[in-house]
């Protein structure tokens, strides 16, 4: 399976619980900052548009979203 880049301010998701910072799998957030292919500053919010953590992750600590089959395909 082909493994599309992630950069910055696209959607992800985690996909592991992460109860230290009181997030959970599945959990959406947005890539803020990119330190490296492998590794993102990724920011989680609320409704409000209020944070509830930031935090850096490695590339297998979260998936891309996508909002278009032809983008996931890209």
């Amino acid at each position: 399976m082909k493994r599309t880049k992630i950069k910055l301010l696209d959607t992800v998701a985690l996909v592991k619980d992460m109860p230290e910072f009181g997030l959970v799998s599945g959990q959406v957030g947005t890539v803020v900052e990119v330190h490296s292919s492998s590794a993102f500053e990724i920011e989680f919010a609320n409704l409000k548009g209020e944070t509830i953590a930031e935090l850096p992750l490695a590339a297998n600590d979260i998936m891309l979203l996508h909002y278009e089959k032809e983008l996931a395909n890209s």
